[in-house]
């Protein structure tokens, strides 16, 4: 697997998205480690998930935090270079609209928690999930600045950013903003400008949803038919083209495709490995 870059630490070119795993939908607990496998087989080291990706209630919280937790774990081979990096600051209360909490002191005790999940002693990458109207950006940004000086995680990053709250974010940090995970695929193309600021300051953008959302990701090639047809040039599918222009948008970019199939992950997986050309790329970003 092709490598890139957050912070400091190499990973993975391609990444895996724990949410359907967890959330409405989801596979027994047998189809889903076998999933996290597989990825880690095909050589995905950046696994993301986050507390709020669970069934509504409180019940479940951190229910994938958990799942990743234990496939990692029970996994047979080398995880010494795994990055697991989870998310705080949304919430899924109750059936509905989620929910937000950006208060300091919240995100710091639910850090803590998720590394109590994950069962490790500092959080490779905490980032915080949404921002908060009720609560200053930069007071919930601070917390993650606190858990950094306090060792709770190692690397700080945001959710659902726009190109002001990056910046924010960063001078906030004291210059160390690692990731911005934001949604971004063929379908949803409206954080461009975040992901042209990351690739200028030298963060790694992490897409999220990057073939299009749960509903949508197996119709990728019907709804956009210029994937579709440089898929068939290459004799793959159109959502590795889509994983594949992603990351040919710059050096920084880091899709994390989610998967609940290890069918799935691995297809994901050898995006890595396409090479378009331009001639492609040109069409693609038409």
């Amino acid at each position: 697997m092709k490598q890139r870059t957050i912070g400091t630490v190499s990973v993975s070119a391609i990444g895996l998205g724990g949410m359907p795993m967890s959330i409405e939908g989801r596979p027994d607990e047998q189809q889903s480690i076998s999933t996290i496998h597989a990825a880690l087989e095909a050589g995905v080291t950046l696994i993301d998930t986050a507390d709020a990706y669970h069934l509504p209630g409180a019940a479940d919280v951190g229910h994938n935090e958990e799942l990743i937790a234990k496939a990692v774990r029970t996994y047979g081979g080398d995880v010494s270079h795994v990055i697991i990096a989870t998310k705080g600051g949304h919430l899924r209360p109750q059936e509905g609209p989620w929910a937000q909490n950006g208060d300091p002191a919240y995100l710091k005790q639910a850090a803590k928690a998720s590394a109590h999940r994950l069962g490790v002693d500092a959080i490779d990458l905490y980032q915080y999930h949404r921002p908060d109207p009720r609560v200053p950006y930069a007071d919930s940004v601070g917390a993650l600045a606190e858990l950094l000086d306090e060792g709770v995680i190692r690397m700080a990053g945001i959710s659902n950013a726009n190109v002001d709250q990056i910046k924010e974010a960063n001078e906030v940090l004291g210059g160390r903003l690692v990731s911005v995970q934001n949604q971004f695929s063929p379908r949803f193309r409206s954080s461009e400008p975040e992901l042209a600021l990351c690739a200028e300051m030298g963060i790694a953008f992490l897409p999220w949803s990057p073939l299009g959302g749960i509903s949508s990701a197996s119709d990728l090639g019907s709804i956009h038919d210029e994937f579709a047809r440089v898929a068939q040039s290459h004799g793959v599918s159109p959502q590795v083209v889509a994983l594949a222009w992603e990351l040919a948008k710059a050096e920084i970019v880091i899709p994390i495709p989610g998967a609940s199939r290890p069918a799935s992950i691995r297809d994901s997986a050898s995006a890595a490995e396409l090479e378009l050309t331009p001639e492609e790329l040109r069409r693609l970003e038409s």
